[in-house]
This record gives structure tokens, C-alpha cells and sequence, in this order.
């Protein structure tokens, strides 16, 4: 890690506090009478219509420049399902555990980011991974005890929301790596496919299952999601650009981004006292997440 530049650090921490910050909107969200899908849908839709103005701008007259279909492919199914999926978990996580506790469940990302990366992309692992499950495990019971998060109380499975969510955006960015590699495709594109895709999935699950129900809810519910957009656009730009770089392996850029719980703690300590209890449980918990993520990957 000697070599690693200051900047992929910066990228990678940027989105820790955006995405430490993001699930408070998210669950004034839900509070005001929103939806899992309705949430996952607006977002993706803020940042898609931001991302491809940007690219627009910025690549003018030709924004797909140095693609290829196969390219495109990779980062359309790193959406598909690492995104799409994964979003649909969060904010169902958040409705039920509350921001805290949600997204320390997230912060279990590296385990799996790092099972996969060393399977399909040879990124090797050190010897204190073994170590890191350990502590990132007895962090998940700490905060099954911790009498935390939602003010209404939340049940021991409902951990599998945030950490379902865990695996499948591991899943995606081994995928966006591996996209990265030896190509020409930019962040911005990478970002705008991915997206897009998760935009084309969400909206064909809602249809299916659910038809325009979930996006009957009250306006306050749009306002705050649509900050939770533009917060995850430039988290989102902020980590594929960090991704990008050549030093800018999963198993870095993963667990700095896996620090977001200790932001969202704080955040929600300030933002969302009447909503939800943050408890010494919460906070030890948490940083054990924390600390377990970062003993895998260093």
C-alpha cells in the first residue's frame, strides 16, 4: 500500500462521508411515507439524468468514445445487479433497522468485495483477513444487542436487508474493476451504464410487482430522496474514479469506503434524535464493522 497515491485515498473517502451522511435523507425518506422502490428509483434517476448531461458536455459529439458492446455489457450488469439490487436492500434496511445500524450492515462490503476479488481478479489477501471476519462478525453482534437504530424496534434478521446489500455491491464493483482494466472507458461513462441499467431494471421490477403504487407517496418523501440523488452522484463518480486508477485496487478503495457507519453514527446522533437511538451498542458495533473491513483488506 506504500505506493498507492494520496489521491485514490481522497476519492475513496469521499464517498465514506457522502454515503455516511446519504441514509439520513433516506430515512426522513421513509418516515415522510416513502417507499423501498420509490427511493431506489428516485435516486437512480437523479443521478443518471446528471451523469449523462455531465457526459454530454464533457464528450461531445461522441460520448461512447473508446467503448466497446462488450464493455458496456460489463458495466450494464455491474447495475443490473449491483446496483439495482443493492439499492432495493439499503432502503429497506434503513426502513427497518434505521440509517445506523443499516449501514454498518453495509460496511461488511470488503469481506465479500475481497472473497471475490482474489477468486476472479487475483487481488491477493493478508494474513490478518482471518482476523478481520472475526471482528467484523462479533461487530454484527454487538449491534444485534446494541438496543439501537429504529426507534420502533427492529428484528435479528432484518441485519440480512443491509447485508444482502453488503454482497451484491461487492459483486458489482469486482465487476467494475474488472471493466476498468487495461480499457479506455472514463469513470463518467462507466457511471452513466451503470446507472442506466439499474434505472431500465428498477423501474421493470416496480412495473411487475408493484405497477406505479410505490411512487404514490407524499412530496416531502421526493424531496428528501432526491437529496439522497444527488449525494450518491458525486459519492458514486467519486468511488468509480478511484476504482479507475491503476492503484486503485478493490481491496483499498473497499474498506476506506467502508468506514460510512462511523459518519453515519455521527450524523445520525445530530439529524435524527427523535427517530432513532444511537447507543454505546451502536457505536462499538460499528467500529468493530469498521475495524473487522479493514483487517481483510490490509
Amino acid at each position: 500500500m506504500t505506493g498507492t497515491p494520496l489521491v485514490v485515498y481522497a476519492l475513496a473517502l469521499l464517498p465514506a462521508v457522502l454515503w455516511g451522511l446519504g441514509p439520513i435523507f433516506d430515512k426522513r425518506g421513509m418516515d415522510a411515507g416513502g417507499t423501498a422502490t420509490q427511493a431506489a428509483i428516485v435516486v437512480v434517476v437523479v443521478d443518471s439524468v446528471l451523469y449523462w448531461l455531465a457526459l454530454s458536455i464533457t464528450a461531445w459529439p461522441d460520448p461512447f468514445a473508446g467503448l466497446t458492446v462488450d464493455l458496456v455489457a460489463v458495466f450494464a450488469v455491474a447495475g443490473l445487479f449491483g446496483t439495482a439490487m443493492g439499492r432495493i436492500l439499503v432502503f429497506a434496511g434503513v426502513h427497518r433497522v434505521g440509517a445506523s445500524i443499516n449501514s454498518a450492515g453495509i460496511s461488511t462490503r470488503p469481506l465479500f468485495a475481497s472473497l471475490l476479488a482474489l477468486g476472479f481478479l487475483g487481488e491477493p489477501l493478508g494474513p490478518l483477513t482471518g482476523v478481520g471476519i472475526v471482528v467484523l462478525v462479533a461487530g454484527l453482534v454487538v449491534l444485534t444487542y446494541s438496543k439501537g437504530g429504529d426507534v420502533m424496534g427492529w428484528k435479528p434478521r432484518d441485519l440480512l436487508f443491509p447485508v444482502g446489500a453488503a454482497a451484491v455491491f461487492a459483486a458489482g464493483n469486482v465487476l467494475r474493476r474488472f471493466g476498468f482494466g487495461d480499457t479506455a472507458a472514463t469513470p463518467l461513462q462507466a457511471v452513466a451504464i451503470n446507472e442506466t441499467a439499474a434505472l431500465v431494471a428498477l423501474a421493470a421490477y416496480a412495473l411487475v410487482t408493484w405497477g406505479t403504487d410505490p411512487l404514490d407517496t407524499p412530496r416531502a418523501s421526493y424531496t428528501y430522496f432526491t437529496g439522497s440523488g444527488l449525494i450518491t452522484a458525486v459519492a458514486l463518480l467519486s468511488f468509480f474514479t478511484a476504482l479507475s486508477m491503476e492503484a486503485g485496487r478493490i481491496a483499498i478503495v473497499d474498506s476506506l469506503a467502508a468506514t460510512a457507519p462511523l459518519f453515519t453514527t455521527v450524523f445520525a446522533a445530530v439529524l435524527l434524535r427523535d427517530v432513532e437511538r444511537v447507543t454505546r451498542g451502536v457505536v462499538l458495533g460499528a467500529a468493530m464493522v469498521v475495524v473487522g473491513a479493514i483487517c481483510i483488506t490490509l
